[in-house]
């Protein structure tokens, strides 16, 4: 099961690094990343099993480094975990895949665009080296988050990995007539990335832009944003200080906790996006914390705006 890891962050890698903008590093969402694994007792009882705690990133060379913590395997019956870290992992605290990735081995990935890849890597377990081929679906979310999964259902032969006797001893302190020696399993891998500054498009195009409203006007608006928003630099409230927003890139300001969708949102605050953004947030930007449910006036907006500018000079 965990030789499948190796080929996914190799493979989230590739598509990730493939595409419009690099990265320094890509760090695996372990929260929303899962490895499952299913075994079948007794030739009839079938169960699902995990782990909880998995870790990892791919470098911007295409060095791939994940790690599974294999004393958070999850089997739903507390003693049964206790026996598969001492029996089957060997008291072993980490299972560890490598892999280095061709970085134009792939075509770049557009914003929701799917591939399937083949990737090779090396799993190392309980003190077994396993070298794994193996085809993987990677989809696109973000300029900054992929997604790979197991293209097709894997099965893991226990005595290749090394775990065959191991597998053998629990069914004989467990009493059971049988273990199936070959395991399904699946895997969902997410990574996210940070982007480095030299890699943000310049803001001066945007920033550039004059917006011709009532200033007076757009400071009234003002007062609808006043709740979460300040125009002083640097000072966040319940959503980031909004001076100089104009002609930024989206997540900029220094001390503010931003949603996920608007950390990989990767848009520059230019007279466009505003405009769509301020019409209703969640166009622009699905799963934005921010409440507010837009300005249904163009000309609204453009008083606003043009108050955000005159107050940013």
């Amino acid at each position: 099961m965990l030789k499948i890891f190796i080929k996914l962050a190799a493979v989230a890698l590739v598509a990730s690094f493939g595409t419009i903008v690099s990265a320094d590093t890509w760090t695996l969402d372990s929260e929303n990343s899962k490895l499952a694994f299913g075994s079948i007792k007794k030739d009839k009882i079938g169960e699902v099993h995990s782990f909880e705690r998995i870790s990892g990133t791919v470098s911007d060379t295409g060095a791939v480094a994940i790690n599974i913590d294999l004393t958070s395997v999850q089997t739903n019956i507390e003693i049964r975990d206790t026996r598969m870290v001492e029996h089957v992992f060997k008291g072993m605290a980490d299972a560890s895949l490598a892999a280095q990735i061709d970085m134009a081995a792939v075509s770049a990935l557009g914003l929701g665009e799917t591939t399937v890849i083949d990737v090779a890597g090396t799993l190392s377990l309980v003190g077994t080296n396993v070298d794994i081929e193996t085809e993987m679906f990677v989809a696109r979310l973000s300029e900054s988050t992929v997604v790979v999964t197991t293209n097709d259902m894997i099965f893991l032969n226990l005595e290749s990995a090394g775990i065959d006797a191991s597998v053998t001893k629990l069914m004989e302190i467990a009493k059971l007539p049988s273990i199936t020696r070959t395991s399904p399993v699946t895997l969902r891998l997410v990574f996210n990335s940070e982007m480095t500054k030299a890699e943000v498009a310049p803001a001066a195009p945007a920033a550039q832009t004059v917006f011709a409203g009532d200033v007076k006007k757009g400071k009234k608006i003002f007062k609808k944003c006043k709740a979460c928003h300040s125009m002083k630099p640097g000072k966040n409230g319940v959503g980031p200080s909004l001076h100089s927003i104009i002609g930024k890139q989206s997540g900029a300001a220094d001390g503010y906790k931003y949603s996920k969708a608007m950390k990989g949102a990767n848009i520059t605050w230019d007279a466009a996006n505003l405009n769509t953004y301020l019409t209703k947030p969640k166009t622009l930007v699905p799963g934005t914390k921010m409440s507010f449910g837009g300005l249904k006036k163009a000309k609204d907006i453009e008083n606003l705006l043009s108050y955000i500018q005159a107050e940013s000079k």
